[in-house]
């Protein structure tokens, strides 16, 4: 493996704008809503019931700065949809959709292990 120049993790680097920085839990999976097409926000929030109408609101607007969705004011309602930059990450997001699912079992397995594990270390010290 290369090593990392000290220059990786600088303010301007490449690193520090990648877009999987996501810090909205919501916002790769309204990403995989709008590249079914533009939709409502009525319609994304039926899409996302989990999420409120704020947190909703906070993931669009992180990914309307970035670029990745527009909102299109019609008269009566707003609307949402993916530009070409944000159907240009779409496209390595729906690999990681599908990477995931081709490890789901590894992955609940290894989560279920290390909570095991803390949930023993934490009786062990009380």
């Amino acid at each position: 493996m290369r090593r990392l120049s000290p220059e990786t993790f600088d303010e301007l680097c490449p690193s520090s704008m990648l877009p999987i920085r996501m810090q909205n839990k919501w916002a790769p999976l309204l990403m995989r809503v709008l590249g079914e097409g533009p939709q409502p926000f009525s319609e994304l929030r039926r899409a996302l019931p989990r999420t409120s109408a704020k947190e909703l609101t906070r993931a669009l607007r992180s990914l309307d700065r970035d670029g990745f969705i527009t909102r299109a004011a019609d008269p009566g309602s707003v609307g949402y949809g993916l530009t070409p930059l944000g159907q240009s990450l779409l496209v390595m997001l729906l690999d990681v959709y599908d990477w995931t699912a081709e490890h789901w079992d590894e992955l609940v397995d290894a989560r279920e292990r290390a909570d095991r594990a803390e949930q023993a270390q934490a009786s062990a010290t009380s």
